[in-house]
């Protein structure tokens, strides 16, 4: 499946006033930070492509701002240090275990994202408690499974058909961990596509 790339601001803790009024609001008891699609808690940080973009980009209304190739992205925001580095998969048919690209990704798990506002159903309308719990949520304010996820976008679809924001598409959400030197990532990348004893001297 074809994986997609973005680039978002961070939002924890060290965001002192916001967070805790977002906290407050939210009312999601296991978060430790939102990792998100949503372009209010989380603003993407290429807004709008340049010219040089067009070749590298989804090219659809909306997600002009989301990659096919992340290290163009990463030449793109090469300047900014605090941000979260995000591999996708859109609507997956099953969970994925592969990571979108070999390194240091990790897997956060699943948004739903109403793609015409950029605005997660999970974290930003308030809730949808006929459909879920927000202790359902993880720490970062996804939902950890497939079967959840896909259930949870098939609810409030059918539950809140007249709610914008209940009308979701589904993302499976990897961050690339930048504590990781670029070293070990080439050293990572080289020791899985070197082949196994066994397969040597099959």
């Amino acid at each position: 499946m074809l994986a997609l790339f973005i680039a978002t601001e961070r939002f924890d803790p060290s965001d002192e006033e916001r967070w805790e009024k977002y906290i407050q609001w939210a009312k999601i008891p296991a978060l430790t930070e939102i990792v998100s699609l949503d372009c209010l808690l989380c603003p993407h940080l290429i807004n709008g492509p340049q010219d040089e973009d067009w070749q590298h980009v989804v090219c659809e209304d909306f997600r002009l701002d989301y990659f096919y190739h992340l290290d163009y992205l990463m030449q793109r925001v090469q300047t900014i240090r605090r941000r979260n580095i995000l591999g996708l998969y859109r609507n997956p048919e099953g969970h994925i275990e592969a990571a979108p690209v070999t390194g240091a990704f990790g897997f956060l798990g699943y948004d739903l994202i109403e793609e015409e506002t950029q605005i997660s159903a999970l974290t930003n309308c308030g809730g949808f408690p006929d459909v879920f719990r927000n202790e359902e949520l993880n720490r970062f304010g996804l939902i950890d499974t497939f079967g959840r996820a896909h259930e949870v976008r098939r609810l409030l679809a059918e539950r809140h058909a007249k709610e914008h924001h209940a009308h979701c598409e589904m993302y499976a959400l990897w961050r690339l961990d930048e504590k990781v030197s670029p070293t070990d990532q080439m050293l990572a990348r080289s020791h899985r596509a070197r082949p196994r004893r066994g397969a040597e001297n099959a």
